[in-house]
């Protein structure tokens, strides 16, 4: 993954398959701290309530409420954050309310192995040096020093890294960004009507515009509004290759018709999403589950 200088600020960028750059906006540490924060409430109102609940029903003494509340941490405060990032691919709750996610910092799908390894750190580096420090009176000075020394190198470590990454990111390969959103521009067939009322050149199934998403169809129109870029161009020529092979797309583009392809497959695929979002189920980006049978490739 290369590191581009974009005005100043931090950001990532690496090329998929399709040959376009797509940059990352590391996110800032007071938004990481946001997220956090409110994660550590949404958990914390959830152990309250479930210690509550068996402490009324009388299964254990009031004695053990504290004991109760530091196993409940761990057993339902470490799913909670591995399962959030694996269904909503990098986002937590504070992380879908700040606009942050996690993202591999080779710019493929998050693997189970990542979430779990960069969650798992997340106990060795906030919760169970806070857990000490909360127990404060009950340790020793050497004990109590150990765990703020380790809470202050555990905040020192993402600003002292360009990527903003605690220990668990670097373990487990992964960054924190900004969102990306996803929004449309005008239509490029407006700019075109004659081009846009003719027959297309090409025609598509819906099997071929179920692969991508509109993330995709953004980046795409981002290339078609290069002017600078013709139908020879090598980055052009990247695309489309790309673009048959995955989506399985038969017919032949001849040496020339490169552009009119694309063309052709942006204004197919916009009408196809805009007709998905009618009935709900419009689709983000390509890592969303394919309802076929043939293997899932994400890049």
């Amino acid at each position: 993954m290369n590191r581009p200088v974009t005005d100043g600020r931090r950001t990532e960028q690496f090329i998929p398959p399709e040959g376009v750059p797509i940059n990352f906006a590391i996110a800032s540490l007071g938004t990481r701290f946001g997220a956090q924060f409110l994660d550590i409430l949404f958990t914390a109102l959830i152990i309250f309530i479930c210690t509550a609940v068996i402490i009324f029903t009388g299964f254990l003494p009031v004695s053990a409420d504290l004991m109760l509340a530091a196993l409940l941490g761990f057993l339902l405060r470490t799913p909670y954050y591995i399962l959030s990032e694996l269904i909503w691919n990098g986002r937590t709750l504070g992380k879908r309310i700040t606009g942050i996610r996690v993202v591999n910092m080779d710019g493929r799908r998050l693997t189970p192995h990542q979430v779990t390894a960069r969650n798992l750190m997340k106990e060795v580096e906030i919760f169970g040096p806070m857990g000490l420090l909360a127990g404060m009176e009950t340790q020793g000075a050497w004990e109590n020093g150990l765990a703020g020394i380790w809470l202050l190198a555990v905040v020192v470590v993402p600003l002292a890294n360009r990527r903003r990454q605690r220990l668990g990111d670097i373990i487990a390969g992964t960054l924190v960004v900004d969102t990306p959103r996803s929004v449309l521009l005008a239509d490029l067939a407006l700019s075109a009507p004659a081009a846009a009322s003719s027959q297309p050149a090409f025609d598509f199934q819906p099997e071929h515009l179920d692969v991508y998403g509109k993330y995709e169809l953004q980046t795409l129109e981002d290339v078609l509004r290069d002017s600078v870029k013709t139908s020879d161009h090598k980055e052009i020529i990247q695309i489309v290759r790309t673009i048959t092979r995955r989506i399985r797309y038969e017919d032949i583009v001849k040496p020339g018709q490169e552009l009119l392809f694309l063309n052709d497959f942006y204004r197919a695929q916009r009408e196809h999403l805009e007709s998905l979002k009618l009935f709900g189920t419009l689709r983000e980006n390509k890592y969303h589950e394919h309802t076929r049978t043939e293997p899932k490739r994400l890049v």
